[in-house]
């Protein structure tokens, strides 16, 4: 369990305690729904990624990536692509760097046809290194049949160097056309947050446009709800508080904490206090991210 490492931060049960507007349980249809989860190369969250989709009644499936560029039909019959965390090859160069020019050169053609067909991508954790990397997010002017986007945002170091493993608050903003967050009732969402490299950065030409478009799904916040750059609710420095990152048309979604990691209520730090308080969920908050990825595959 990824400790809270605040102490003098506890749980409010003043603080409204639903963070979705739809229970999380199995979804109507979600059969339907094929989720390819990628594993190897040192990516390690795959097995409760896929859990968490299993969970809402979709039809995950792990798969080594190099299977996957060996398999021309791997795409086939996927709504939903995720790049998981890890450390794929050891974070060399920079987290996500050598794993990205691996999926360029040998799956990008594929990926970019599967993103215009109207499929999703969700990069958590080094997945969100790996996809800005690759310029799926915040993969500006891209028009569908062209390649994938050059890079327009990068993930760097925390301002205070080292793997911070806690739990963050996300603001989730309402005006995103993010898909992956819609549902949200603007309560806080907590969730894990593991790692060292998690700055983000956008490329100046682009920053306008990416805030203009509210490209920011969510933002690192405070206990009242405000977007901060303070550690340790901030751990990374993010200016803006900028937690994830999403495309133009909200099917692609890269973040930095990690969602799968809080599928079941006693993930979560406080969860006996919650019990004792009369408002334990019945599913973990994190779950919701992943719901609003397999509603959005089936419209």
């Amino acid at each position: 369990m990824t400790p809270r490492t605040n102490p003098s931060d506890r749980w409010d049960p003043e603080r409204p305690s639903p963070v979705w507007d739809a229970p999380l349980d199995a979804i109507e249809g979600a059969a339907e729904v094929g989720v390819l989860v990628f594993a190897g190369y040192g990516l390690n969250c795959e097995a409760e990624t896929a859990a968490g989709f299993e969970m809402l009644g979709a039809r995950p499936r792990i798969r080594h990536f190099s299977d996957v560029i060996d398999d021309p039909t791997a795409l086939e019959d996927v709504r939903i692509v995720v790049f998981g965390g890890g450390f794929s090859f050891g974070d060399h160069i920079a987290s996500g760097r050598v794993f990205a020019n691996r999926v360029r050169a040998r799956l990008g053609d594929r990926l970019a046809s599967f993103v215009d067909g109207g499929g999703l991508v969700l990069g958590i954790c080094n997945g969100f290194q790996t996809i800005a990397k690759l310029g799926l997010v915040p993969g500006l002017q891209r028009r569908a049949g062209d390649p994938l986007a050059p890079q327009q945002a990068t993930i760097e170091h925390n301002d205070r160097l080292g793997y911070r493993n806690g739990w963050v608050r996300l603001r989730i903003e309402p005006e995103s056309p993010c898909v992956f967050t819609q549902g949200a009732t603007g309560s806080l969402l907590e969730v894990p947050s593991r790692h060292g490299e998690g700055k983000v950065l956008l490329d100046p030409a682009f920053e306008a446009e990416v805030l203009e478009g509210h490209l920011v799904p969510v933002r690192y916040a405070d206990a009242e709800g405000n977007a901060t750059e303070v550690w340790p609710d901030n751990p990374n420095g993010s200016p803006g508080g900028i937690a994830g990152l999403c495309d133009p048309t909200g099917r692609i979604f890269g973040l930095m904490p990690h969602p799968e990691a809080y599928l079941y209520p006693e993930n979560h730090p406080d969860w006996i206090a919650q019990r004792d308080a009369g408002c334990l969920p019945t599913r973990g908050s994190g779950l919701g991210i992943l719901a609003g990825g397999v509603r959005a595959a089936l419209r």
